[in-house]
């Protein structure tokens, strides 16, 4: 199969679990009423949007993507990418155009080897040693391969961050033993832990995709709820940062990503990119990377980007639950073939 264009998704189902399963502690089961209005609109969602790709974050059950796809006439469209024992975590999933996978899906749960978060002899003799101890993502990166055209593999990673929402530290036993020295702090000491999660699971990807793309023309993907925005030290790590204004076909970085957002405020001045709302504060948490190939001015382009759309009306809605919306807006890229002369 070759295609001449395609795009790209990523899709927070804000918690699409079975009605009557649990959740996460505090969270309020659903109920059949709101499980069946969430089935909907996610479906209609997809309808509209028509990615050959998507990246799904907060998925509890298979079966619940699955009925999904067949209530909006789509179980031919896509293969189901998701864990078949599932319902009792939070798991990454995609959706895949029928015929477009090329190898087996993998989850990968634990930190690779390459990263060792551990510093004993800082180059700042005033600043302190540093040893972060943390093994594993709290959401298992997906991993699979499609084939976009036939003589290209295109690896797509979709992901999953730690939220800035505090970890809890008031059922920790060094908390019991002197609660009243930390308990005016547990919002600072958790946002921190929560900081620190994040920024080692950037890391931690970030050497699975550099062992991946260097020295290699592999085309990749990120599709990711990041939990953090377009310039934050969590996605600079992602992205290693690559140069943008260079000249036609005269840039590229070997393992860098460009962030399709960058990519579309070259296209339009104006800058309305929002993906999350909370306490009235709008940010961009969620993210479609992509390597050189897919970069307009890569001397080893393959794609050109084609725009980027976000789908975040519903960010508007009050009560969720009531209107079956997701909390998150969904980030559509497109991309059509013209390597680059170079390339050939």
């Amino acid at each position: 199969m070759d295609l001449d264009r395609f795009s790209v998704a990523t899709f927070n189902l804000y918690n699409l679990q079975l009605p009557g399963r649990r959740m996460n502690p505090g969270q309020v089961v659903w109920t059949d009423d709101e499980y069946r209005r969430k089935v909907r609109w996610i479906g209609a969602k997809l309808r509209a949007l028509k990615p050959d790709v998507v990246g799904l974050q907060e998925l509890w059950h298979r079966d619940a993507m699955a009925e999904v796809l067949a209530d909006a006439n789509l179980d031919d469209d896509y293969e189901l990418i998701a864990e078949p024992a599932s319902g009792g975590r939070i798991i990454c999933a995609a959706l895949v155009r029928t015929g477009l996978r090329a190898g087996d899906p993998v989850w990968i749960d634990q930190f690779p080897p390459g990263l060792r978060l551990e510093s004993t002899t800082p180059m700042d003799p005033q600043a302190p040693g540093i040893r972060v101890s943390i093994p594993r993502f709290s959401r298992p990166v997906l991993r699979v391969p499609l084939a976009l055209r036939d003589d290209h593999v295109t690896e797509v990673y979709v992901a999953h961050f730690k939220s800035k929402l505090p970890i809890r530290i008031d059922t920790e036993t060094w908390f019991d033993q002197d609660p009243d020295r930390y308990k005016p702090h547990v919002t600072a000491i958790g946002a921190a832990l929560a900081t620190i999660q994040r920024t080692a699971e950037a890391a931690a990807l970030r050497v699975l995709l550099t062992e991946t793309m260097k020295g290699t023309v592999t085309p990749v993907i990120v599709l990711g709820d990041i939990n953090d925005g377009q310039h934050s030290n969590t996605v600079n790590i992602l992205t290693e940062q690559p140069r943008y204004l260079v000249g036609v076909a005269q840039g590229g970085a070997d393992v860098g990503l460009y962030t399709a957002q960058t990519l579309q405020e070259y296209r339009d001045t104006r800058d309305v990119y929002y993906t999350h709302v909370h306490q009235d504060l709008r940010e961009s948490l969620d993210h479609v990377l992509v390597s050189e190939q897919f970069y307009d001015h890569s001397r080893r382009r393959l794609w050109l980007f084609d725009g980027l759309s976000i789908d975040n009306d519903h960010l508007n809605a009050e009560d969720h639950r009531e209107s079956g919306t997701g909390d998150h807006g969904v980030v559509r890229v497109s991309f059509r073939w013209r390597p680059s002369p170079q390339d050939g």
